[in-house]
C-alpha cells in the first residue's frame, strides 16, 4: 500500500467511439483525486497520440501513443461502442498483452477488449449487464464466449488480478476501487466524499457487490 505522498501513474486507454461518461468516470475522478494525491500522474493513451473522437462527437487529445506510453501502476481500458472495432485491432490487443498482467483494468465494455487480448481467460470478470439500442446480446453474456472459461459476474467491480468494472457510471466506482487498492480504502472513501459520490458508492455496493478473487 502506498503512502499518499508516493508517486503513481494511472493510464487510461481510449479509442474512437469511447463513451464520454467513461472519461468522466476515470480521468475526471483521477483529476479530483490529485487534490489529496499530488504525486498521482494520469497518462491518457491511444493508438496514436493526438485527437480522438469519442461517441457523440466529443474530441479529446491523447498525449501518448501505444508505442510511447509510459509504465503505469494501472492501465484502465475504457468502454463505448467503439469496442467492436478494438477487439479486432491487433495494435490495441498487443499493447494490452505487453503490459504486466496485474496492472490491467477496464470499465464497462472495455472488458471485452481485455477479453479479446486473452487476459480474462480462466478469470472472473464483469462488464455492462444490459443490452442497449440495437445490441442483440448484453455485453456480460459476451464475456462467456469471448474469453476461455471466464466466469461472468454481476458486480460493481471484480478483482481477479485483472480488475473489471460494471457498466457506464460504474466507471466511477471502479476508479475509486483502484485508488483504494493503490493507497488504501481511506483514500478511496475520501475521494468519494470530495466528488460527493460517497452515498452512491455505498449504495451501489449494497446492490451489486465488489468481488475479489485475486490472492
Amino acid at each position: 500500500m502506498k503512502d499518499r505522498s508516493a508517486a503513481s501513474r494511472i493510464g487510461v486507454m481510449i479509442y474512437e467511439g469511447v463513451e464520454p461518461i467513461d472519461i468522466g468516470g476515470t480521468v475526471g475522478v483521477l483529476a479530483m483525486a490529485r487534490r489529496i494525491l499530488p504525486a498521482l500522474d494520469i497518462a491518457v493513451v491511444a493508438e496514436r497520440a493526438g485527437p480522438v473522437t469519442l461517441a457523440a462527437g466529443l474530441v479529446v487529445m491523447a498525449p501518448f501513443a501505444f508505442e510511447t506510453a509510459p509504465a503505469c501502476d494501472v492501465t484502465i481500458v475504457c468502454g463505448g461502442p467503439g469496442w467492436r472495432a478494438q477487439v479486432r485491432n491487433a495494435a490495441a490487443l498487443a499493447f494490452l498483452q505487453g503490459r504486466p498482467r496485474g496492472t490491467i483494468a477496464s470499465v464497462c465494455t472495455g472488458a471485452l477488449i481485455v477479453a479479446a487480448a486473452g487476459l480474462l481467460d480462466n478469470r472472473a470478470a464483469t462488464t455492462r449487464r444490459q443490452a442497449v439500442g440495437s445490441e442483440l446480446d448484453a455485453p456480460i453474456d459476451l464475456l462467456k464466449t469471448d474469453a476461455v472459461d471466464c466466469s461472468a459476474v454481476s458486480a460493481t467491480v471484480v478483482d481477479s488480478g485483472v480488475v473489471t468494472g460494471g457498466g457506464v457510471s460504474l466507471a466511477i466506482d471502479t476508479t475509486l476501487y483502484l485508488l483504494g487498492r493503490l493507497y488504501g480504502e481511506d483514500v478511496s472513501a475520501e475521494v468519494a466524499r470530495i466528488i460527493e459520490y460517497d452515498r452512491a458508492y455505498a449504495a451501489n455496493r449494497g446492490v451489486l457487490p465488489i468481488v475479489v478473487t485475486a490472492s
